[in-house]
């Protein structure tokens, strides 16, 4: 039944409630984020003003730079990009490996194993974080980056695994078997054959592992005293005194993390689609 035709006040009443919705969810979701922006730029006695004088205040660079003049907040990117970027591709290549061996092949327990990665991704950080501070000890690796990114592998490889895993089950099987007839070998197959056509699901589980490496806070702070990730940097931002608070500065440097985030999702947003809805319908 048409409801547009049937009953038009009834279909514009509908229509005009879900737009509602939408735009008020865009507002909760977008204000922060707009608020964090126009207080990027604005003085440090701009932030003392009503709403609307805020809005109207005039604005300012001198946030930003003050933030990029600052060699901590340099290091600080610097450093997270190296972990994260490392940690990335050391959980997909393991990661890799793990999916096809767990979507291709059939062994006793590969049920519970499944299950295992399931439990160990759903871990909260804070209940491994006396273990792993242990072994970071044990080893002789406290602010070094290797104790960062084994750490970080944690958490990143089990999700590229179960992510992976069920995409590697939706691959035909034909391309295998044709690339096994050439005389391929199966690590062959999984690099000239499979990669490609993981693509997608390689990108989306790489991107949203980079972002979690990205914004980690708990082990940067535990692990590194002086080679400081951008999370923890912003944390420790400090004033002119002990009696002010930099937020101007602290959101010119929240924008300067988030911005690589926002265009990295931007530029990958049809290989994220496609990655995440990948397996999602069969036939």
């Amino acid at each position: 039944m048409n409801l547009r035709r049937t009953n038009p006040a009834l279909y514009f009443l509908q229509r005009s409630l879900f737009y509602l919705l939408v735009i008020v969810i865009a507002f909760y979701l977008l204000f922060p984020f707009v608020w964090a922006v126009l207080t990027s730029f604005r003085r440090s006695g701009d932030l003392f003003l009503q709403p609307l004088d805020f809005v109207r205040a005039p604005s300012t660079l001198s946030n930003y730079a003050q933030v990029f003049a600052n060699s901590s907040f340099q290091r600080g990117l610097a450093f997270s990009l190296l972990v994260a970027v490392f940690s990335v591709l050391v959980s997909l290549l393991f990661g890799s490996f793990a999916a096809y061996a767990l979507g291709r092949f059939k062994f006793r327990g590969k049920s519970l194993i499944m299950y295992i990665i399931l439990a160990v991704s759903v871990f909260p950080q804070i209940a491994v974080l006396g273990g792993l501070f242990t072994l970071v000890r044990a080893t002789n690796t406290y602010n070094n980056p290797i104790a960062l990114i084994f750490s970080y592998l944690i958490f990143t490889i089990p999700f590229t695994v179960w992510v992976l895993t069920s995409f590697v089950r939706d691959i035909p099987g034909e391309l295998e078997e044709a690339a096994l007839v050439d005389g391929a070998s199966p690590l062959q197959t999984l690099f000239r054959v499979l990669f490609p056509v993981m693509m997608p699901a390689l990108v989306t589980t790489g991107l949203l592992a980079f972002i979690n490496a990205w914004n980690e806070y708990l082990f940067a702070l535990t692990f590194m005293s002086s080679n400081r990730t951008v999370p923890v940097v912003i944390a420790n931002y400090s004033g002119a005194s002990q009696y002010e608070q930099p937020w101007g500065p602290i959101m010119a440097a929240s924008i300067v993390v988030t911005v690589p985030l926002i265009a990295l999702v931007l530029i990958f947003q049809r290989n994220i689609v496609s990655g995440l809805t990948a397996g999602a319908v069969k036939g």
